[in-house]
């Protein structure tokens, strides 16, 4: 594989996926990027088995192919590269080189074959939002979610589409958080789900940097759209971030019987 990148554009991308890698991966695969070149770029991809993340960069592709490579070693070669220009090749022994200016680095991957592929469901529910309004009520919920993991099943926010409306709640037993916006749904689409707090805090990350968001879920997992509306190419990102996570398995507590039905005033 060889492309041609802008160094900023390379860095913004890495940003974006790095989070997702944990510090003591389990594996070494999961210690690295996936790199495949696509027609319009490049695309980046990274895992932890539980959460996963995909964006998409621009560059100039005279090669296809694709290679996986420490994504923390690798980000902090590009953030540090003297020149916007760099050229990044990869040889069939995984080996791969990167020039920018007078400097060059070669870093040892593993092949692409061996990287866990992000999960393909059947979408049984999706929904459209804008990513204001997403944000806005992660923000007002988000904080309460438990960080007690004997609990596992309050370490997230719970979402619920139903009656017309979607409500976002969040408790740790001490204290909740609920509110809602009304929406159409259909009685066919009607669903809920335990986003867990890791993909929580992804998700309240990457949100604000394009208009509209599409969530899709079915009773183990869920997928982010989320459209960057680069148009000005600053970040180098094209069209959406895709973020695909597991939910948390059971039944959410019944917040509902912990709200005073009437307030004395």
């Amino acid at each position: 594989m060889q492309f041609k990148i802008n160094r900023d554009h390379f860095s913004s991308g890495l940003q974006q996926v790095l989070n997702v890698v944990g510090t003591r991966a389990t594996m070494p695969i999961l210690s690295n990027v996936l790199i495949e070149s696509t027609e319009e770029g490049i695309a980046l991809t990274t895992t932890n088995l539980d959460l996963g993340i995909r964006c998409n960069i621009q560059a100039v592709v005279t090669e296809p192919g694709g290679i996986t490579l420490p994504v923390r070693k690798l980000a902090t070669i590009v953030r540090e590269l003297p020149n916007l220009e760099v050229n990044f090749e990869s040889s069939k022994n995984h080996q791969s080189k990167i020039t920018s200016g007078g400097s060059l680095f070669r870093i040892m991957g593993i092949a692409k074959d061996e990287f866990p592929p992000l999960p393909t469901f059947s979408d049984k529910h999706v929904f459209l939002f804008k990513q204001s309004e997403l944000a806005t009520m992660l923000k007002y919920v988000s904080y309460a979610q438990s960080g007690d993991e004997t609990r596992y099943i309050m370490n997230g926010v719970y979402f619920n589409f139903e009656e017309d409306k979607l409500t976002l709640a969040a408790t740790d037993g001490r204290r909740l958080a609920v509110t809602s916006i009304k929406m159409e749904i259909g009685e066919n689409n009607m669903g809920h789900l335990i986003l867990p707090a890791k993909t929580v805090i992804e998700v309240e990350r990457l949100l604000g940097q394009g208009d509209e968001v599409k969530i899709a879920f079915n009773e183990r997992q869920v997928s982010f759209e989320i459209n960057t509306d680069d148009e000005e190419g600053d970040n180098g990102l094209i069209g959406s971030i895709e973020l695909i996570s597991k939910v948390v398995e059971g039944n959410y507590p019944n917040y509902h019987q912990v709200i005073p039905k009437e307030i004395e005033q």
